[in-house]
């Protein structure tokens, strides 16, 4: 049995290093920011996940104990990995696009990054 739970943690350990590798290898090789910023977020997050997940099975095998601080780092890695990259997606597309150059926002007609409260004027110095 406990050949099993080793191949399962090696097996974890395995998937969340690939994980990782593709993660940063993607942001190194890719072109532009906003690619750049996809790799690490999705890539590196599972490979974390990974690395976590051998570690729960390695506390309920051997330790004979359920580890809620791996179950409680998984649930906010997962939670605040996209908030993350949302934000700083936001914050490129407001400092390096103006409305013109993005795309089509659709019914809405401007990108909420770009949106101006009604009374708010900006001068031509902001």
């Amino acid at each position: 049995m406990e050949q099993f739970f080793d191949i399962i943690i090696a097996g974890f350990l395995v998937i969340g290093g690939i994980f990782g590798i593709v993660g940063s290898f993607g942001l190194l090789k890719l072109n532009d920011r906003m690619s750049r910023l996809h790799a690490p977020t999705k890539a590196t997050t599972l490979g974390v996940g990974g690395v976590l997940m051998a570690s729960i099975v390695h506390a309920g095998a051997y330790e004979h104990h359920l580890s809620v601080h791996e179950l409680m780092i998984t649930l906010f890695l997962f939670l605040t990995a996209p908030i993350t990259a949302n934000f700083i997606a936001k914050i490129h597309i407001h400092r390096h696009d103006s409305p013109e150059s993005l795309p089509d926002a659709g019914e809405d007609k401007i990108w909420a990054t770009h949106k101006q409260p009604e009374n708010e004027v900006i001068g031509p110095g902001v």
